[in-house]
């Protein structure tokens, strides 16, 4: 059954045209706009296109913004229209007016005389070295579209990953944000009404409902204390962490935390591995891939390790053996580049690496989910367990003395 779908495309002419086609599917109509000369940017049903038109979330507005620009930027210059004339459609697609002042500032820094990625790394709030080193290589080498291409994959994936490990860790918050509250609830709320009966009708108290109660006391007289002295840690440890010395500190703990430790570390040997294979096989050099890759890493322990990577690739050592020397990264990433240095495809082995990486990311989370899930269930569990059983106590012990 044939439907109304929205299309935005491009003319010859460089002009950008909106309207409805009906058929079968997105497929169909992106074949009929090509007949009619037209480059398709965006096809989507017509009762869907006030949803998606907006990029869908990768994690942060500034991430949407460039993946975005990124992709238009590939079908465009694949298309053949210049990278001016792309830019200058491009702003007329960026539907919010932040970015498309970015985009305009790098068309006039372009129409200026500067390379496409100087013009970029005037913003490097959006547009970081990785970035503007794929598209200056991308200039020399005569190939814009496919390099925006690569570029555009790049984000899309370490964004998937990203979201894949933040969505995955929703849950288990949610879960101790719930049993937390629940417990508060009944601390703050529930027990102090028993406790009146029992002090008001003088009745002698079950142990445990006892221990519960004073808990109830000293929960309302300390907990203000508790939880500004909580807020006032974690704006301290906040500040400290910024400073390099708590950074590297706070990224060596993290590293050693069980379970989780190892799902970060293979998260960051796949970012980096990622951004590796992507910038060697743009003829990037490696001592400068090194210094790219790190400075993209979340974690300035792995980060600065890749330091001394670079000195051995330096001195004639290769890649494979100085990383297996820093200890920082699993034992299998060394193995690989081994492999990638002797068959002299470092590219395709990063590339790999990644793949490989990113998979036991995805498994290495779903472990510890599975084991924290289930964990903060127990504990939350025994700890409303014993204070539902010390109100029943307790409204026992009330029912005999009625008696």
């Amino acid at each position: 059954m044939a439907s109304a779908f929205f299309f935005k495309a491009v003319t010859p002419e460089g002009k950008v045209r909106t309207g409805t086609l009906n058929g079968e599917n997105d497929k169909e109509i992106a074949r009929e706009l090509r007949k009619q000369g037209l480059t398709p940017v965006y096809v989507g049903l017509e009762a869907q296109k006030g949803l998606e038109l907006k990029m869908p979330d990768f994690g942060g507005s500034r991430k949407k913004d460039v993946l975005f620009f990124t992709t238009e930027l590939t079908t465009l210059l694949n298309s053949g229209i210049p990278v001016d004339r792309a830019l200058q459609i491009s702003t007329e697609l960026t539907e919010k007016p932040q970015f498309r002042m970015v985009v305009l500032d790098v068309l006039r820094v372009l129409k200026g005389g500067r390379t496409l990625a100087d013009s970029l790394a005037t913003h490097p709030e959006y547009f970081g070295d990785l970035y503007v080193n794929m598209v200056r290589a991308g200039e020399a080498s005569g190939s814009l579209g496919i390099i925006f291409e690569r570029l555009a994959e790049f984000e899309k994936t370490r964004d998937e990953l990203r979201s894949y490990i933040i969505s995955s860790m929703v849950y288990p918050a949610l879960l101790s944000l719930v049993g937390v509250g629940s417990v508060f609830v009944l601390m703050n709320f529930v027990v102090p009404r028993f406790a009146q009966v029992f002090e008001q009708g003088n009745i002698p108290m079950p142990l445990p409902t006892k221990m519960m109660i004073e808990a109830s006391h000293a929960t309302q007289t300390y907990g203000p204390f508790v939880i500004g002295a909580l807020i006032v840690g974690a704006v301290a440890f906040q500040a400290y962490i910024r400073t390099r010395d708590g950074r590297l500190w706070w990224d060596g703990f993290r590293l050693k935390i069980p379970l989780l430790g190892d799902a970060l570390r293979k998260a960051e040997t796949a970012r980096f591995a990622r951004a590796m294979g992507t910038l060697i096989a743009n003829s990037v050099p490696l001592v400068q891939s090194l210094g790219i890759a790190g400075a993209i890493l979340n974690n300035r322990r792995m980060a600065g390790a890749l330091e001394a990577v670079s000195m051995g690739v330096k001195r004639g050592e290769g890649i494979s053996t100085p990383l297996r020397k820093t200890n920082m990264f699993p034992p299998l990433a060394a193995h690989l580049l081994s492999v990638g240095e002797e068959t002299g495809k470092l590219d395709t082995m990063f590339l790999r690496m990644a793949d490989v990486y990113e998979a036991d990311t995805k498994a290495a989370i779903r472990r510890f989910t599975s084991l924290f899930e289930p964990l903060i269930i127990l504990i939350m569990g025994v700890i409303i367990g014993a204070l539902v059983i010390s109100l029943l106590l307790a409204i026992s012990s009330i029912n005999e003395v009625a008696v």
